[in-house]
């Protein structure tokens, strides 16, 4: 074949190939063009069927709109429903509390009347529920009282001979009978004066300080009682003799505690007594040893006169030792005679104990003993767990003034507010020197708490304390 024969094949060849290519190509994306209609007819049908109940748009949106009111509607029905049935609960629950306070109002009435009728028979409940008595005379002295609580009974006898002590307000009759009806209407009043009597002689034996009130509250609901009963038969106890008989407890009340404050008035003049005779004897000794050294000194000089040279020096160093415990004899016997010709001379002391009572806690009281101190001492024995620390001892001629005004000047303060011979009071120590400056100016007064005993023993207590510590320490790693 020619050359040009080739060249003819070979671009035969090369069309027939670009042909074959391109007829490739164009089966190969109608392939691919069918397989996409085929996935898009097939989504097409599918959303065709997923909404094919979905026929008007318009009509769609109505259904949904519909049913939203519906359960909307459903909603608030029931809501309403829900909030009257609470509603309901409310004023049921509201009325059933009603009732509970009513009741319990009712209740607590009748608890607070029993309460204070049980009170009157129970001297504990009766101390704290009425409170404490107010005295209402001021007799000196107990036959005072005696003579006024006599001639109240013998008012009384008038009043029931009288017929004045219990009254019938209606005259009765018994078969048609005036005089039958008396003798009923006397018997009544005996029977009432009787048994009212009773129980005022039994409050009145049984009064005491922390009942008192409680006594005449007793009094009281015994008319009252007995009067309620005596309503049929219009039979009533009298406002006098009802009065009297509040009267009558009152006094004999007071007459006791008169006659306890009497028996501690003796006492405390039995005291005073027992203190001027320990004077006395106190200033007899003090005569008795100013005399020896007196007689010693005298016999030293007679044998002075006697010798010379070195005896005669040791006999003057003697003199002059005997000659200096005169002189402090003398002094001591001087003192004791003055104490005890004026009585009213003494120490005002003020003393604290903050290891017994703690802080702010003082005593003020007063001695007349030549040593003062030996006081604080015995105040200070076992009856405490540590001794006392002075923080005054004045010297005074009007001692019992002196400590009068101290406790005038802090009576609010006393600790124990009946029993005026337990002298402590819950003061500060500045507060007991501003007294102290003011009522005795020239008083030395000492701030200062030792507190000795006290201390040490805190100290020690402390050291055990950090000792038991460092054991718990080392017992016991605060890590592992």
């Amino acid at each position: 074949m020619t050359e040009n024969q080739w060249i003819l094949v070979a671009s035969l060849s090369c069309i027939v190939l670009a042909f074959a290519i391109l007829m490739y190509v164009i089966i190969r994306d109608r392939a691919q063009a069918r397989r996409a209609i085929e996935t898009e007819t097939k989504k097409r049908i599918a959303v065709e069927r997923r909404f094919s109940v979905v026929v008007d748009a318009d009509a769609e949106a109505q259904k949904i709109i519909d049913l939203a009111n519906q359960r909307a509607q459903a909603r608030e029905e029931k809501a309403a429903s829900e909030v009257a049935s609470a509603t309901a609960q409310t004023e049921a629950l509201a009325a059933t509390l009603s009732e509970l306070q009513r009741s319990y109002s009712e209740k607590k009435t009748i608890f607070d009347r029993l309460a204070k009728e049980v009170a009157i028979f129970d001297d504990r409940l009766a101390f704290a529920e009425m409170g404490v008595y107010e005295p209402h005379f001021d007799f000196d002295t107990s036959e005072e009282f005696k003579v006024a609580i006599n001639r109240v009974r013998d008012h009384q006898k008038l009043m029931v001979s009288g017929k004045t002590a219990a009254v019938c307000h209606i005259p009765w009759t018994v078969d048609g009978s005036i005089a039958k009806g008396r003798t009923m209407t006397e018997r009544n009043i005996r029977l009432t004066l009787r048994a009212f009597n009773g129980e005022c002689d039994a409050a009145i034996a049984n009064v005491r300080w922390n009942n008192a009130n409680a006594m005449e509250k007793r009094i009281e609901n015994a008319r009252t009682q007995i009067d309620k009963h005596n309503a049929s038969n219009h039979v009533a106890i009298t406002e006098p003799y009802f009065r009297l008989k509040l009267e009558e407890l009152r006094l004999t009340h007071e007459l006791r505690e008169k006659v306890k404050q009497e028996r501690e008035e003796r006492a405390e003049d039995a005291r005073a007594a027992r203190e001027e005779q320990k004077l006395l004897r106190e200033m007899e000794r003090a005569e008795e040893e100013e005399a020896r050294y007196q007689r010693l000194l005298q016999k030293a000089r007679q044998e002075a006169a006697s010798v010379d040279g070195p005896k005669l020096e040791a006999y003057s160093q003697q003199i002059a030792i005997l000659e200096r415990d005169l002189a402090e004899a003398h002094a001591k016997a001087e003192r004791a005679r003055a104490m005890a010709e004026m009585t009213k001379t003494g120490y005002v002391y003020v003393i604290s104990n903050i290891g017994s009572f703690g802080p702010d806690f003082v005593k003020i009281g007063l001695t007349r003993r030549l040593e003062p101190a030996d006081r604080i001492r015995e105040l200070g024995d076992a009856s405490v767990p540590f001794l006392f620390d002075t923080h005054a001892m004045i010297y005074s001629d009007e001692a019992p003034a002196l400590e009068r005004a101290l406790h005038n000047t802090f009576a609010a303060r006393r600790v124990n507010a009946t029993n005026f011979r337990k002298e402590f009071f819950r003061v500060s120590i500045d507060e007991v020197e501003a007294a102290v400056k003011q009522l005795a100016p020239g008083a030395a007064f000492f701030k200062d708490v030792e507190a000795q005993e006290y201390r040490e023993t805190m100290a020690i207590r402390n050291a055990n304390l950090v000792q038991q510590q460092l054991i718990d320490e080392l017992s016991f790693p605060s890590a592992i």
